[in-house]
Order: C-alpha cells, then sequence, then structure tokens
C-alpha cells in the first residue's frame, strides 16, 4: 500500500477532521481511508456519462423503429 502524506492543512480544517475521527471512534488514518474510499466509489459525472453511452447504445434504426410500430398497429 503507498503512503500518502498532506502538506499544508490548515491547523483549524485539521482539528476539525480529528474531531471528527473521534467522534465516529476512529484514527485519523482510519477516517480518511473511509472518506477515500467512499470517494472512490462514486463515479464521477464523466463516467456516469461515459457508462450511460456504452450501455445504451443500440443498433436500432428509424425504419426498425417505424417497421415495430406498424406491425404494432396491423395486430390490432
Amino acid at each position: 500500500m503507498t503512503a500518502l502524506t498532506i502538506r499544508d492543512v490548515p491547523d483549524d480544517q485539521l482539528q476539525t477532521l480529528k474531531v471528527r475521527a473521534a467522534q465516529a471512534g476512529k484514527s485519523l488514518q482510519t477516517y480518511f481511508l473511509d472518506l477515500i474510499a467512499q470517494e472512490t466509489a462514486k463515479p464521477t459525472m464523466a463516467e456516469m456519462m461515459e457508462r450511460l453511452s456504452r450501455e445504451t447504445t443500440a443498433d436500432v434504426s428509424t425504419a426498425d423503429i417505424l417497421a415495430a410500430i406498424d406491425e404494432g398497429r396491423t395486430g390490432r
């Protein structure tokens, strides 16, 4: 596993994070690891759009759609 160093964290923000970690009953390291895990589990908008594009691509032409509509109408 890779070590991560974060520099120049303002004191007030670090204190807030320490308090939140303590309230969650976690060490600061475990709290940060959980935050990183939560953030990386959520896809970005670009990732969602790419997935949507991949999953919704259909090889159906306008002619196929119109033929299906006509077929449905004749079956009534």
